[in-house]
């Protein structure tokens, strides 16, 4: 009989456990072992690659993340979500765009075939001022000797005008005038010690030769140019004084100016401006300059005479102009509220019902800005000054009780709203916003009269002001459309008077380093470094408009591409500083 002998379960169960333990601890050990020696097999490739593999990987987790059935069924939802917006939102938004930008077209080329027209006719029927008001040349009075000419201030405000000092105060010292009936104020801003004594010595100069010069100098910039000329102007000589010319400091007036310009104003009591026409001495400088010429000769030729020849009102230039001084104070003088001073003081002038005469056979020398800096500078200061005095004058305007209700709604529509609002608007609203973006969405139809004709009949009235350079009107397209950004940036600041609503920064001139070959060679050539030179919001604006035109020739018909592609490029090629000559930068 055999008896079997029953071992414990407790020893059982610890023998089972001992040898689990074993055999696990064992697995362990030969899966560390077997993956060091992979890791150690792998280590050479991965060195060598790690960057690859370490994309590579990265790629393939977005991969499975993506194709997860979570993922594309989010992506589903938000593609859903877009197409709701897309159609309730950003089609309807496009399609009132487009709408407000044709009507914004319309209106702006009704404004600028008005003035296209009334210049013609006088142009045509030679309606020159001679004719429509009282004009005779000063006589000489032997009796009276120079007292048969009123006295008349001279004002040249100027702020760090090295190169270009000169100019101005030499020409005004060789004005044919009486020079017991001729004050001359120099009125010198300047922060650089060494430009204030070169001014001082300019005046000292021309004092030794007999001319009643004045130099004043402020040690603050408190109103800047307007500021500066009503401190000027509350002086006790300038009681004497009838009348004020002002010149800037580039500015050169021939030497008959005055006796072209003052009879206007004594022959006619009302008459309070008289506005001569600016020449530009560099306009060949650049390609910058020469479509820069072609829209001044523009507002010059179109604006300033259409505005004189009906309503007898224009904006003042600021410079190369005879302002009765009577006019000045019932205007309550110069304001220093925004940054066009001239334009502020010519719309309250003209609200006490005093007259303005543009004269486009009197020219005064000038400089236009040669380096795109300097240009956007002085562009943002003649958008945004204007858009925050409308804002600031409208309720003057409409209460004004001298002027008729005629003069009311050309100064509200034509001078301010159609001029100085729409047309910065327009250009870039619609030409570099709506119609780029129009290829992205089908439904939204532009008609051809909007997209073609309009703009073709604005550039040629443009254009028309300047024969000469015909053939830069493509060019000259392209580079407004790049301005309008900045245009109509500094239109909403002004409206809304934000942070850069009162930024003053004077253009910078080149003046004698023009007439150098060494410093004009050098200016051609620019000094800094390329990415010194980008403007990014330039180049932001280039990106986007790609973009479209790509979408456009692929995906559309109408070919807008031909537009916008060109277009694009002129952003790239402004925003990386292609544009304009580079002053070297002082060392």
């Amino acid at each position: 009989m055999v008896i079997f002998k029953k071992e414990p379960a407790v020893t059982r169960l610890s023998v089972i456990s001992t040898q689990a333990l074993a055999e696990s601890r064992g697995g362990r050990e030969r899966e560390r072992e077997e993956e060091e020696e992979e890791e150690e097999e792998e280590e050479p490739r991965v060195m060598e690659g790690s960057v690859s593999t370490t994309v590579a990987r990265y790629i393939d987790r977005t991969y499975d993340l993506l194709s997860s059935p979570s993922t594309a069924e989010a992506l589903s939802r938000v593609a859903a979500v877009f197409e709701v917006v897309r159609a309730g939102v950003l089609v309807p938004l496009l399609k009132v765009a487009v709408v407000l930008c044709l009507i914004m077209s319309v209106m702006l080329v009704i404004e600028k075939l008005s003035m296209a027209i009334i210049a013609l006719y006088v142009k045509v029927f030679r309606r020159t001022p001679e004719k429509i008001y009282k004009w005779a040349p000063l006589s000489q009075d032997p009796e009276l000797g120079s007292l048969s000419h009123p006295m008349v201030l001279i004002q040249i405000p100027m702020f760090n005008e090295r190169e270009v000092y000169q100019i101005s105060i030499g020409a005004v010292c060789k004005l044919v005038w009486p020079h017991d009936r001729l004050i001359i104020q120099v009125l010198d801003d300047s922060t650089d010690l060494s430009t204030r004594e070169l001014v001082q010595e300019e005046c000292q100069k021309w004092s030794n030769k007999g001319r009643n010069i004045h130099y004043i100098s402020r040690d603050n910039r408190n109103g800047y140019k307007a500021g500066a000329m009503k401190e000027a102007m509350d002086l006790d000589y300038v009681k004497k004084c009838d009348y004020v010319a002002i010149f800037d400091a580039d500015h050169e007036p021939p030497p008959d100016f005055l006796l072209r310009a003052i009879p206007f104003l004594m022959h006619n009591s009302d008459i309070a401006l008289v506005q001569a026409r600016w020449k530009f001495v560099n306009a060949n400088e650049c390609i910058m300059t020469r479509i820069q010429e072609m829209s001044l000769n523009y507002h010059f030729k179109m604006e300033q005479q259409s505005g004189s020849s009906t309503m007898a009102f224009f904006g003042f230039n600021g410079t190369a102009g005879v302002w009765r001084i009577q006019a000045i104070n019932e205007a309550e003088g110069w304001k220093e509220r925004t940054t066009v001073e001239d334009m502020d003081l010519a719309v309250r002038a003209s609200l006490q019902g005093w007259k303005f005469v543009y004269i486009g056979d009197l020219k005064v020398k000038s400089e236009l800005p040669s380096s795109y800096k300097a240009y956007r500078y002085q562009q943002h200061r003649w958008s945004c000054g204007p858009a925050n005095l409308f804002k600031k004058m409208t309720i003057d305007i409409i209460m004004a009780k001298k002027v008729s209700l005629l003069k009311k709604l050309f100064l509200l529509y034509n001078f301010f709203f159609a001029r100085r609002i729409i047309s910065h608007n327009v250009t870039f609203l619609f030409y570099c916003i709506v119609i780029p973006f129009s290829s992205f969405f089908p439904e939204v139809i532009i008609p051809k009269w909007g997209v073609f004709y309009i703009p073709t009949v604005i550039t040629i009235l443009n254009s028309i002001g300047t024969p000469r350079s015909l053939h830069l009107i493509i060019i000259w397209i392209f580079f407004e459309n790049v301005m309008s950004l900045h245009r109509c940036k500094a239109v909403f600041i002004g409206l809304f008077e934000a942070g850069r609503v009162n930024e003053w920064v004077v253009t910078e001139k080149l003046g004698k380093a023009l007439k150098t070959k060494q410093v004009s060679t050098a200016a051609k050539r620019s000094p800094n470094k390329f990415w010194q030179r980008c403007l990014f919001l330039e180049l932001g604006m280039a990106v986007v408009l790609l973009i479209c035109a790509l979408y456009n020739f692929i995906y559309r018909s109408n070919q807008y591409f031909i537009f916008i592609f060109p277009l694009s490029l002129s952003y790239f090629l402004m925003g990386f500083g292609f544009v304009g000559t580079h002053i070297p930068a002082a060392k």
